[in-house]
Formats: C-alpha cells, structure tokens, sequence
C-alpha cells in the first residue's frame, strides 16, 4: 500500500452518494463572473455595428442569437458539472479513470461550446488595443496553438506534476485552468469567429486534428505500457468496481487515447463533408 499522507484530499471527506451532489462555490463564482461578463457585453454591444458587419460577412459574423448563447451556457454548465458533483468526487477521492474522463470534457467538449458561443464582434473590441492585438495574433497561429496545448497535456500527465497537483488543491485549480485555456487555442484555429484571427483552410483543419491525436497518444501509451504505478494517489483509495490502481491507471489512459481520438476522427469527418459541400 502507498501512503496516503502526501494526498490529504483523498481521505477527507471522500465519499460518493446518489444523493449528495458537492458544490465548490470558487467554481459557481468563476461560472457567474463568466456568465455576467457575457451577458454584459452582448447588452452594451451596439446594434448598428453588429448589423453592418453581418453585409460583410454573414457567415461569420451575425449578431447575438439564441442558439450561440445555448452554446455558450451549454459549455458553462459542462464546467460546472464536471468541477462539482459525482464526477469531481471520482476524480479527486477515487478513480484515475474519472479524471481522465474529467479532462477529456474539459479540452475536447467545453471550448468548442464556449467558442461557437461567442460570436466575433463581442471579441472584436479587444483587438482594438495595440498590444493584445499581436499577442493575440501569434497566440492563435496553428503552430502555436497545437504545441502549447500538447506540452500543457503532456507536462501535466508526468508524474511529478501530477501528483503535485493532486497533493496540493490549489495547484490543481491551475491544472485545469491550463487544461481549459489551452483547449481554446487548440479549438481557435477549427472554430475562430474573428476573420483577423482565422481559420484554417478545410484541408488544412483536418491534418491540423490528425496531427494532434498523435501527441496525445504518445502519452496514452507511454501511462498504458508503463507497466508501474506511476500516480500513487489513488492507489491507497477507496476501491470501486473492484478496480486495483493498475487496472484503474490502464483504464484512464485507455479513456485518454480511444475516446479522445474518436472525438478528433469524428470532427475530422464533419470537416471534410462541409468542404465537400463547398465544393
């Protein structure tokens, strides 16, 4: 057995029932301060702008619309119940597994939400500024986005980084944030609304998602092929569905690699047929 000293999280209060759902409240304020900033922008946007942009370039920019705000809130409420509830609770006090599950949500569902949620002119303003305007312009090149969000990916699936984060909650929070923020640079070059940060051409978005499942798997195999255990976190955890932490580790990263690179393959296929339509 491993000690349990350096992961006081995993025995404190961690018990999972049907009937209690846990609440983290810096979540809830994060997800809150989010949703105002929205709502904020798209009531003070003017109008007049909005609708002479839509002449340009209809398909890209169109103003404020009921189904990019479910989007957006769609993405917010995935957040939510992935930080918050039963799959938290798997995560953090019990499973692997469950927090590989936890991260696919967080990088491969909640920024393309959050992204086809916001339409451009709300982000327009901001590239107004001289400064952000360049960093916002190398930040969202192909090239960057695909290196930045695989070594986040990467760095934090080592072991020394991850059971630091596991050990410490406030290291944690920075994991998942870096998970997220860097998730939207990987989307950005697939689903940008701005046409002064665009887009990859078709063909190019498709080799641009194959590329990124090859990273992805490099680490999925490196954790199943391990043949150690590389996350003693949970290996003195409560046991679930009679999983041993081995078994548990060889199902995480089977939930890293096959699922994630369906996601790629399926979005890789919408891809091609949208620009077989165009043609």
């Amino acid at each position: 057995m491993y000690p349990l000293a350096p992961y006081p999280l995993l025995h404190v209060g961690a018990s999972i029932s049907l009937t209690r759902f846990t609440v983290h409240w810096s979540t809830v304020i994060g997800l809150v301060a989010l949703a105002a900033l929205y709502e904020w922008r798209a009531r003070t946007s003017d109008i007049g702008h909005r609708t002479s942009e839509i002449a340009i370039t209809p398909d890209v920019r169109s103003p404020m619309s009921d189904v990019r705000r479910w989007y957006f809130y769609a993405g917010l409420t995935v957040i939510f119940f992935s930080l918050n509830g039963w799959l938290h609770d798997l995560s953090d006090y019990y499973l692997f597994s469950a927090h590989m599950v936890q991260h696919l949500v967080l990088t491969m569902l909640v920024p393309p939400l959050l992204i086809a949620g916001t339409p451009g002119w709300m982000l327009r303003p901001l590239l107004k500024n001289r400064i952000v305007t360049p960093i916002a312009r190398a930040l969202t090149r192909p090239k960057v986005c695909f290196a930045t969000f695989n070594i986040v990916l990467a760095a934090w699936h080592t072991p020394p980084l991850y059971n630091l984060a596991m050990a410490h909650h406030g290291i944690h929070i920075v994991q998942h944030l870096m998970f997220m923020a860097a998730a939207v640079m990987l989307w950005w070059p697939i689903l940008s609304p701005l046409p002064e940060l665009p887009r990859l051409s078709y063909p190019l978005q498709m080799l641009y998602l194959f590329l990124t499942s090859i990273p992805m798997s490099i680490v999925a195999v490196y954790i199943t092929y391990g043949g150690t255990l590389l996350y003693p976190a949970y290996a003195s955890a409560p046991r679930i569905a009679r999983l041993t932490p081995l078994d548990d580790q060889l199902l995480g990263a089977l939930i890293m690699w096959i699922p994630r690179c369906l996601v790629l393959v399926g979005v890789i296929s919408g891809i091609f047929f949208r620009w077989q339509s165009h043609r």
